[in-house]
């Protein structure tokens, strides 16, 4: 197959999820600029130049990093394989598992504020462990209470952020 043929053929299909994540890394990009651009700047002696030049600086640094993969994708560029990987990364997506994974977050999402992070965090965790195929399921549930204990204290004590305690308020 000549190049010409290969290029009216159209994109491999591993090529359209290279030019997607060149368009996620842009469109974050313009997103960032965009954002920063309605940032006011109070003028202190502290602070001359204001908030806006970082975000600013890495929104253009994103489109400048997406403009150069797309350049790399279409010149045929692809990443290396992990050597230590052992993953076929031909075969098909486990769909399965991905919407699993999507739900426990979003019932984590839809859980946290009315029961609280520990609640919410451990359906998350043990979610996510049914989810990816663990069969020790009331085990998974004791370690998952156990993670979202942890974490709940470990944000308010060691961060001084406080998540939601939900039903669980003055108990924690």
């Amino acid at each position: 197959m000549s190049e010409s043929a290969a290029v009216e053929a159209g994109p491999a299909p591993g090529d359209r999820a290279q030019y997607a994540v060149c368009g996620f890394l842009a469109l974050v990009g313009a997103l960032v600029i965009a954002d920063a651009a309605r940032l006011k700047h109070i003028a202190t002696s502290n602070d001359p130049i204001g908030p806006k030049p970082v975000p600013v600086l890495l929104g253009v640094l994103l489109l400048i990093v997406a403009a150069l993969y797309a350049v790399d994708v279409a010149r045929g560029g692809t990443g290396e394989a992990e050597a230590g990987e052992d993953v076929d990364p031909t075969s098909p997506v486990d769909w399965r598992t991905v919407l699993l994974l999507i739900g426990a977050f979003v019932v984590n999402l839809a859980l946290i504020e009315p029961l609280g992070w520990v609640i919410s965090g451990a359906l998350l965790f043990w979610g996510s462990a049914y989810a990816l195929g663990s069969k020790h399921h009331i085990r998974n549930l004791f370690i998952a209470a156990g993670l979202s204990l942890a974490t709940f204290y470990a944000f308010a004590i060691g961060l001084g952020v406080n998540l939601p305690a939900g039903v669980l308020q003055g108990i924690l």
